[in-house]
Protein backbone atom coordinates (compact mmCIF):
# COMPACT_ATOMS: atom_id res chain seq x y z
CA UNK A 1 0.00 0.00 0.00
CA UNK A 2 1.48 3.35 -0.99
CA UNK A 3 1.80 6.32 1.35
CA UNK A 4 -0.58 8.23 -0.90
CA UNK A 5 -3.21 5.59 -0.07
CA UNK A 6 -2.27 5.26 3.62
CA UNK A 7 -2.23 8.94 4.45
CA UNK A 8 -4.20 10.35 1.50
CA UNK A 9 -1.25 12.64 0.78
CA UNK A 10 -2.03 14.59 -2.38
CA UNK A 11 1.46 14.64 -3.88
CA UNK A 12 4.03 11.84 -3.49
CA UNK A 13 7.72 12.76 -3.27
CA UNK A 14 9.66 12.25 -6.50
CA UNK A 15 12.64 9.88 -5.97
CA UNK A 16 14.58 12.53 -7.94
CA UNK A 17 14.79 14.36 -4.60
CA UNK A 18 17.02 11.59 -3.21
CA UNK A 19 19.09 10.86 -6.30
CA UNK A 20 19.75 14.43 -7.45
CA UNK A 21 19.50 16.51 -4.27
CA UNK A 22 19.95 14.59 -1.02
CA UNK A 23 22.84 12.31 -1.98
CA UNK A 24 24.99 15.30 -2.89
CA UNK A 25 24.84 16.62 0.67
CA UNK A 26 24.15 13.93 3.28
CA UNK A 27 25.64 16.08 6.04
CA UNK A 28 23.02 18.80 5.46
CA UNK A 29 20.21 16.24 5.45
CA UNK A 30 21.37 14.72 8.74
CA UNK A 31 21.67 18.09 10.50
CA UNK A 32 18.20 19.07 9.33
CA UNK A 33 16.81 15.68 10.36
CA UNK A 34 18.32 15.95 13.84
CA UNK A 35 16.59 19.27 14.40
CA UNK A 36 13.30 17.87 13.05
CA UNK A 37 13.42 15.28 15.85
CA UNK A 38 14.22 17.98 18.42
CA UNK A 39 11.32 20.13 17.20
CA UNK A 40 8.97 17.13 17.38
CA UNK A 41 9.98 16.67 21.02
CA UNK A 42 9.42 20.39 21.67
CA UNK A 43 5.97 20.20 20.10
CA UNK A 44 5.05 17.30 22.38
CA UNK A 45 6.26 19.27 25.42
CA UNK A 46 4.14 22.26 24.34
CA UNK A 47 1.07 20.02 24.12
CA UNK A 48 1.74 18.88 27.71
CA UNK A 49 2.19 22.47 28.96
CA UNK A 50 -1.00 23.66 27.25
CA UNK A 51 -3.16 20.66 28.26
CA UNK A 52 -2.00 19.42 31.70
CA UNK A 53 -5.53 18.30 32.63
CA UNK A 54 -5.67 15.74 29.78
CA UNK A 55 -3.92 12.87 31.53
CA UNK A 56 -3.87 10.43 28.62
CA UNK A 57 -2.42 13.09 26.32
CA UNK A 58 0.23 13.98 28.93
CA UNK A 59 1.24 10.33 29.27
CA UNK A 60 1.43 9.78 25.50
CA UNK A 61 3.36 12.99 24.89
CA UNK A 62 5.80 12.13 27.71
CA UNK A 63 6.65 8.89 25.95
CA UNK A 64 6.85 10.67 22.61
CA UNK A 65 9.34 13.24 23.93
CA UNK A 66 11.62 10.40 25.03
CA UNK A 67 11.34 8.66 21.66
CA UNK A 68 11.94 11.80 19.61
CA UNK A 69 15.02 12.72 21.66
CA UNK A 70 16.30 9.16 21.27
CA UNK A 71 15.95 9.62 17.50
CA UNK A 72 17.77 12.95 17.80
CA UNK A 73 20.68 11.23 19.55
CA UNK A 74 20.76 8.43 16.98
CA UNK A 75 20.95 10.92 14.13
CA UNK A 76 23.65 12.83 16.00
CA UNK A 77 25.57 9.58 16.52
CA UNK A 78 25.55 9.01 12.75
CA UNK A 79 26.72 12.60 12.22
CA UNK A 80 29.67 12.05 14.58
CA UNK A 81 30.52 8.61 13.17
CA UNK A 82 30.89 10.19 9.74
CA UNK A 83 33.18 12.95 10.95
CA UNK A 84 30.52 15.63 10.59
CA UNK A 85 29.41 18.24 13.13
CA UNK A 86 25.83 19.15 13.98
CA UNK A 87 25.24 22.51 12.35
CA UNK A 88 22.91 25.23 13.50
CA UNK A 89 19.16 24.76 13.40
CA UNK A 90 17.68 25.20 9.91
CA UNK A 91 14.47 27.11 9.32
CA UNK A 92 11.70 24.74 8.21
CA UNK A 93 9.68 26.74 5.68
CA UNK A 94 7.33 23.80 5.06
CA UNK A 95 6.33 23.57 8.73
CA UNK A 96 6.03 27.36 8.96
CA UNK A 97 3.56 27.28 6.09
CA UNK A 98 1.52 24.60 7.86
CA UNK A 99 1.44 26.77 11.01
CA UNK A 100 -0.50 29.41 9.04
CA UNK A 101 -3.39 26.94 8.67
CA UNK A 102 -3.79 26.36 12.43
CA UNK A 103 -7.00 27.49 14.08
CA UNK A 104 -6.40 29.59 17.19
CA UNK A 105 -8.14 29.17 20.56
CA UNK A 106 -10.62 31.39 22.43
CA UNK A 107 -13.58 30.09 24.45
CA UNK A 108 -14.13 26.41 25.28
CA UNK A 109 -15.44 25.43 21.82
CA UNK A 110 -12.57 27.22 20.13
CA UNK A 111 -10.14 25.65 22.61
CA UNK A 112 -11.29 22.19 21.51
CA UNK A 113 -10.95 23.16 17.84
CA UNK A 114 -7.53 24.58 18.54
CA UNK A 115 -6.37 21.40 20.29
CA UNK A 116 -7.68 19.21 17.46
CA UNK A 117 -5.89 21.41 14.94
CA UNK A 118 -2.63 21.25 16.89
CA UNK A 119 -2.88 17.44 16.91
CA UNK A 120 -3.73 17.30 13.18
CA UNK A 121 -0.84 19.68 12.46
CA UNK A 122 1.48 17.21 14.21
CA UNK A 123 -0.13 14.27 12.36
CA UNK A 124 0.43 16.06 9.06
CA UNK A 125 4.14 16.54 9.73
CA UNK A 126 4.49 12.90 10.81
CA UNK A 127 2.66 11.69 7.69
CA UNK A 128 4.88 13.67 5.33
CA UNK A 129 8.03 12.74 7.27
CA UNK A 130 7.04 9.08 7.08
CA UNK A 131 6.52 9.38 3.34
CA UNK A 132 9.89 11.11 2.93
CA UNK A 133 11.64 8.46 5.03
CA UNK A 134 10.10 5.76 2.82
CA UNK A 135 11.39 7.44 -0.33
CA UNK A 136 14.81 7.86 1.30
CA UNK A 137 14.99 4.23 2.44
CA UNK A 138 14.08 2.95 -1.02
CA UNK A 139 16.34 5.23 -3.07
CA UNK A 140 19.46 6.19 -1.11
CA UNK A 141 22.57 4.22 -2.08
CA UNK A 142 23.95 4.27 1.48
CA UNK A 143 22.93 0.93 3.08
CA UNK A 144 23.19 2.16 6.68
CA UNK A 145 20.95 5.14 5.96
CA UNK A 146 18.52 3.00 3.97
CA UNK A 147 17.99 0.69 6.94
CA UNK A 148 17.86 3.59 9.40
CA UNK A 149 15.20 5.46 7.45
CA UNK A 150 13.15 2.32 6.95
CA UNK A 151 13.08 1.86 10.73
CA UNK A 152 12.13 5.48 11.34
CA UNK A 153 9.45 5.32 8.64
CA UNK A 154 7.60 2.76 10.79
CA UNK A 155 8.02 4.94 13.87
CA UNK A 156 6.63 8.02 12.09
CA UNK A 157 3.62 6.04 10.90
CA UNK A 158 2.89 5.13 14.53
CA UNK A 159 3.19 8.77 15.56
CA UNK A 160 0.77 9.79 12.80
CA UNK A 161 -1.73 7.21 14.09
CA UNK A 162 -1.25 8.45 17.67
CA UNK A 163 -1.98 12.07 16.81
CA UNK A 164 -5.02 11.23 14.68
CA UNK A 165 -6.32 9.04 17.53
CA UNK A 166 -5.85 11.80 20.10
CA UNK A 167 -7.62 14.31 17.83
CA UNK A 168 -10.63 11.98 17.68
CA UNK A 169 -10.48 11.29 21.44
CA UNK A 170 -10.47 14.95 22.44
CA UNK A 171 -12.38 16.40 19.49
CA UNK A 172 -15.92 16.25 20.82
CA UNK A 173 -18.13 18.43 18.65
CA UNK A 174 -15.47 18.74 15.94
CA UNK A 175 -15.70 16.93 12.59
CA UNK A 176 -12.15 15.60 12.78
CA UNK A 177 -12.33 13.67 9.51
CA UNK A 178 -13.53 16.73 7.61
CA UNK A 179 -10.84 18.91 9.16
CA UNK A 180 -8.19 16.30 8.31
CA UNK A 181 -9.35 16.41 4.69
CA UNK A 182 -8.91 20.20 4.77
CA UNK A 183 -5.39 19.74 6.12
CA UNK A 184 -4.60 17.27 3.34
CA UNK A 185 -5.88 19.67 0.70
CA UNK A 186 -3.85 22.54 2.15
CA UNK A 187 -0.69 20.45 2.46
CA UNK A 188 -1.14 19.25 -1.11
CA UNK A 189 -0.81 22.85 -2.29
CA UNK A 190 2.09 23.68 0.06
CA UNK A 191 4.22 20.65 -0.83
CA UNK A 192 4.22 21.56 -4.54
CA UNK A 193 6.94 24.11 -3.72
CA UNK A 194 9.20 21.57 -2.01
CA UNK A 195 11.43 18.63 -2.92
CA UNK A 196 14.33 20.77 -4.14
CA UNK A 197 16.54 21.00 -1.02
CA UNK A 198 18.59 18.50 0.98
CA UNK A 199 16.32 18.75 4.01
CA UNK A 200 13.63 16.40 5.29
CA UNK A 201 10.79 18.68 4.17
CA UNK A 202 12.73 20.81 1.66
Amino acid sequence: MSEKTMFKLQLPTDPFWVKNVVESNIEELLTDHAFCEQKAASNAITLIVQNPELSDLVQEMSLLVQEEMDHFKRVHDIILQRGYTLGRERKDDYVNELVKFLKKGGGQARKTESLVDRLLFAAMIEARSCERFKVLSENVEDKELSEFYHELMISEANHYTLFIGLARKYGEGVDVDQRWKEWLDYEGKVIQNYGKKETIHG
